[in-house]
């Protein structure tokens, strides 16, 4: 159902089963799948492609131009798939062309009022992320991560899968699958191991990433020399390689 006050821009594509409250505010380039719900007061803007079964509440801005003072008007994009719920004033902003021309948003994400994700950013699925936390540009979240509300992501920051950030955390490094951060500057705390649980990793998975942790953190070792025993063990395990693989490909270093 689309509410008779609500504004929908002539190319516009909406999909079936669609339901847009009044005053929400579709613009040109918008493309949006089946059964999604937009409550009163949501602006979208385009180019933006929307997946199936999202849900916006009042006051989200979805879309918007970002707020890089290099951008110059360019048609860059917001992709966003399936699942999701985008809550009170939640913003999104479009790409630009100093990254891929686009920010990417996975399925099945909680995100909070107040949430704020920046231009480039690329978001993953299962992503919880609580009220007022905040990424800024070219932030890359990995999947099942979830971040404390009032969180803050310095730009160009990597957080990885199943990793958990506490309320008000100040995030400047990047942080390691699986790993618990909190503080200003944030430092880790731990492992998610709660979280490992509850997503069924087994228990000789949960060993192995603690066994990982200790020598990354816990040791005397630089992130160099723990990579390099990290291989040199020759774990079998794919989550203590995603690990050692996050931790080798950081480009602003860890938290430590």
């Amino acid at each position: 159902m689309i509410d008779k006050l609500a504004y929908i821009h002539p190319d516009a594509k909406i999909g079936n089963n669609v339901t847009i409250g009044p005053w929400t505010y579709i613009g040109a380039d918008v493309e949006i799948g089946d059964d999604c719900w937009f409550s009163s007061h949501v602006v979208v803007k385009g180019p933006t492609v929307i997946g199936k079964g999202n849900k916006f509440y009042q006051f989200a801005s979805v879309g918007e131009d970002c707020q890089d003072k290099k951008y110059a008007g360019e048609a860059t994009r917001l992709i966003i798939g399936d699942n999701n719920v985008i809550r009170e004033s939640v913003t999104i902003h479009r790409g630009t062309t100093q990254d891929e021309w686009e920010t990417r948003i996975g399925s099945n994400n909680l995100f909070m009022a107040y949430v704020h994700i920046a231009h480039d950013c690329v978001v993953g699925s299962n992503v919880i992320m609580a009220n007022n936390a905040s990424i800024a540009g070219h932030v890359h979240v990995g999947d099942w991560a979830i971040l404390g509300g009032m969180t803050g992501v310095h730009q160009f920051v990597h957080i990885g899968a199943h990793a958990f950030t506490a309320g008000s955390s100040l995030i400047l490094n990047d942080v390691p699958p699986f790993v618990m951060a909190s503080g200003q500057p944030a430092i880790p705390r731990g492992l998610n191991i709660e979280g490992m649980k509850r997503r069924g990793f087994s228990k000789e998975s949960q060993l192995s990433v603690r066994r990982a942790y200790k020598t990354l953190y816990r040791s005397s070792l630089t992130v160099a020399e723990a990579i390099e025993q990290l291989k040199e063990a020759a774990v079998d395990d794919e989550q203590v390689e995603s690990l050692i693989d996050f931790v080798a490909s950081s480009q602003r270093g860890i938290i430590r």
